[in-house]
């Protein structure tokens, strides 16, 4: 495992959601979750803040693996179709990049590889290394 996939494997709320990163590259991530009962709403559909937490996953990580901290400041989610269960699958995508702001482009799909949520997101990118030595990991595609 990555130093950069170490580092979000400490995100308490992913790995509560049951989160597994697959891929890492700057500006680049994909990550699965294993739809369980506990991500269902009260019409057994996949709610929608489970998918958000999977989409916000991808985002901080590709906005990261550049090995500097990136915070998001503004994110728009749109859901383009119910998820019933099985896994999702999300990727982010890095769009533009300068010295203090990033702009991503998230999507989530089904199982059947049908498109489930698009979310666009922007981070502040501050000037400090991330925490515990994973600066810097994010060169070359990694997986966890």
């Amino acid at each position: 495992m990555s130093d950069l996939a170490r580092y979000f494997a400490n995100d308490r709320f992913a790995r509560h959601l049951g989160i597994e990163i697959l891929e890492i590259a700057p500006g680049f991530a994909r990550a699965r979750m294993a739809v369980a009962d506990h991500h269902l709403n009260a019409l057994d559909l996949v709610h929608g803040g489970a998918i958000f937490g999977l989409a916000d996953l991808v985002f901080a990580v590709a906005s990261n693996a550049h090995g500097q901290v990136a915070l998001g400041i503004n994110v728009s989610m749109s859901y383009v179709k119910a998820a019933r269960g099985g896994v999702l699958v999300a990727e982010a995508r890095e769009v533009s990049r300068n010295a203090k702001l990033a702009t991503y482009s998230m999507e989530v799909k089904d199982t059947d590889g049908a498109l489930v949520a698009l979310m666009m997101g922007t981070v502040y990118r501050k000037k400090d290394p991330l925490p515990g030595g994973a600066a810097g990991a994010g060169e070359g595609v990694l997986s966890s």
